[in-house]
């Protein structure tokens, strides 16, 4: 992709705000870094709300909705900022507790979850008998890392275990890996990714997935899709799911692609060099509608 063929780059939303109605926007790398806010994203936030547009934060965390509320609150982020807030978590929660799909058919209801304690609250009310083994579970859970600095090999003897026991996997966080604060650590998409390069079957929940999107409309009182930018830091994750549910998008070059352009230091200064980012936009099949630093008015 030569620099003439980028798409527009744009300091804020400002000049763009009016062509739209409704706002997707994502949490980690847009909003926040994992630990404290983005002081202009919260700004920008307020003066949408401002002009009277309506604004869902569309998060793959693996959370329930009003934990991930509340947690945004105590960071700083208030709850009169946006309209609602979806999580991959919220949606698998529904999934599971239903356990209605084709999916789940023929399957008992003992889940082997893979998760940090601190998101212990996806499985209240969830109707499943958590286990602690392979051999006892029916199906695994895959919602995140157990804790700081875990990496891909800690749950190699699980995932071949499971293998051999052809058990399905449900993933309530399709993405990668996230920054928090200066750390990389993976997520459960990473996870869910190897048991599906060993031949596993994995069902996800959240972006890029079209289910999910599914969700914002309905939120959005049936906007028309062209009326709606998605914003977000993953060509992954939110430009592709952007692109398969039919709205414009906006991607933010800081978050999960920063050091792949550059740096905070190129991104603090919106010097983010354009051969870079053709290079980076080359590698994906999904491309942005437009291209910002850092999200902000």
């Amino acid at each position: 992709m030569t620099v003439s063929t980028l798409p527009p780059f744009i300091a804020g939303l400002a000049p763009v705000a009016d062509r739209y109605d409704g706002y997707l926007v994502d949490l980690w790398g847009v909003m926040h870094n994992g630990v404290r806010p983005y002081p202009a994203a919260v700004a920008c936030l307020a003066e949408l709300k401002r002009r009277g547009k309506q604004v869902l934060l569309l998060s793959n965390a693996p959370r329930r909705s009003a934990e991930a509320e509340r947690r945004l609150t105590a960071m700083g982020i208030e709850r009169s900022l946006y309209d609602g807030l979806i999580t991959s978590g919220e949606a698998t929660w529904h999934d599971v507790k239903a356990f209605d799909t084709p999916f789940f058919e023929g399957l008992g209801r003992r889940c082997l979850p893979i998760m940090a304690p601190s998101d212990a609250g996806m499985l209240e009310g969830l109707g499943v008998t958590t286990v602690t083994e392979v051999a006892q579970a029916d199906f695994i859970l895959a919602l995140g890392i157990e804790g700081p600095g875990d990496k891909l090999e800690k749950f190699q003897p699980l995932l071949e275990a499971a293998i051999r026991r052809r058990l399905p996997m449900v993933c309530a966080n399709p993405d990668l890996e996230v920054m928090r604060g200066e750390a990389r650590e993976i997520c459960a998409g990473a996870i869910a990714l190897a048991y599906e390069e060993r031949g596993g079957r994995v069902r996800y929940h959240g972006k890029p997935h079209i289910g999910v999107y599914r969700r914002c409309f309905a939120a959005l009182g049936g906007m028309a899709a062209t009326r709606i930018l998605a914003v977000g830091d993953s060509l992954r994750t939110d430009i592709a799911g952007a692109a398969a549910a039919g709205t414009d998008s906006l991607l933010i070059l800081g978050g999960i692609l920063e050091e792949q352009l550059g740096g905070p230091e190129s991104i603090a200064a919106a010097a983010v060099d354009p051969a870079r980012v053709g290079r980076l936009l080359d590698s994906s099949a999904a491309r942005p509608g437009l291209l910002m630093a850092r999200f902000g008015w």
